[in-house]
């Protein structure tokens, strides 16, 4: 049960535990909607339905720019979370066990791409990327490589930030006992540095991956003929119908981000790190 009423529960104690459930309610209700509109038999959406169907996952599983784009969201996602976590794991190290002059700048630097909004930095990474594609004289916007260059850069600032807490958190007495016994740095950090970041690393890892797979607004300005992701591809669907296949592909987007969050939860606790 979420809560436990007894009979000497207070006003404010009553009121904050609402306050609770109704905030709960806010954040679930229009996932809920999405899945139970999936199952409309009708094309107009209206309450009561006048009946329950699954056609509109089959009608989903028909068309080819979904399954296309499911493809590309998941290489690019694989990608980007390959790349950036690593790259954000080594700069947290820096960030946190190094003795530096700017680590903050440094910490404040990595993690500016979460304040800045994603049309914003889709836009600029348009830019940059045809200014690029004119010194270089290659194709960069509209391609797999570039998109997932732009998704790394939502994955670094995750992994830093998840990372970094993972790392304060950590008791520095194993590292130095096996110091002391004569271990090499890098063993150290193979052998119980790098154990003791498990729950960060993959935490960091399950977001990064979320964020890039779910991405809108950074991936519209930058995807290009063939190589659209599967938000993209929804959006594009919606400009010619209206109709519950877009629910039917948000609840299958949902369940597979929902099972990627079970799974990880299941191996590393996601409350003790987030």
């Amino acid at each position: 049960m979420l809560f436990r009423f007894t009979g000497q529960l207070s006003f404010g104690q009553f009121a904050v535990r609402t306050l609770i459930v109704v905030a709960y309610a806010v954040i679930f209700a229009p996932v809920v909607m999405i899945v139970v509109t999936s199952f409309f038999a009708q094309e107009i959406v209206s309450f009561p339905p006048p009946g329950l169907s699954l056609k509109w996952y089959a009608n989903a599983l028909s068309k080819p720019e979904f399954l296309r784009g499911l493809m590309t969201s998941f290489q690019v996602a694989l990608l980007a979370t390959a790349i950036g976590v690593p790259l954000g794991t080594a700069a947290a190290l820096a960030i946190v066990r190094g003795e530096f002059r700017g680590r903050q700048a440094l910490s404040s630097f990595l993690l500016a791409p979460l304040a800045v909004p994603g049309v914003v930095a889709g836009s600029g990474l348009y830019m940059f990327y045809v200014l690029a594609e004119d010194l270089l004289d290659r194709d960069i916007k509209a391609t797999t490589e570039g998109l997932v260059a732009a998704h790394t850069l939502l994955a670094i600032p995750w992994t830093v930030r998840l990372v970094v807490a993972s790392l304060q958190g950590l008791d520095r007495a194993a590292e130095e006992a096996a110091a002391n016994l004569g271990a090499s740095p890098f063993t150290v950090f193979r052998r119980i540095t790098l154990p003791m970041m498990r729950s960060g690393i993959v935490a960091a890892a399950t977001f990064s991956f979320i964020q890039s797979f779910e991405n809108l607004d950074l991936s519209m300005l930058l995807v290009g003929p063939g190589r659209i992701t599967l938000p993209v591809a929804m959006l594009n669907y919606l400009e010619f119908r209206i109709d519950p296949t877009l629910a039917a592909v948000a609840t299958v987007q949902i369940a597979l981000v929902g099972l990627l969050m079970v799974v990880t939860d299941r191996f590393v606790k996601l409350s003790r790190v987030v």
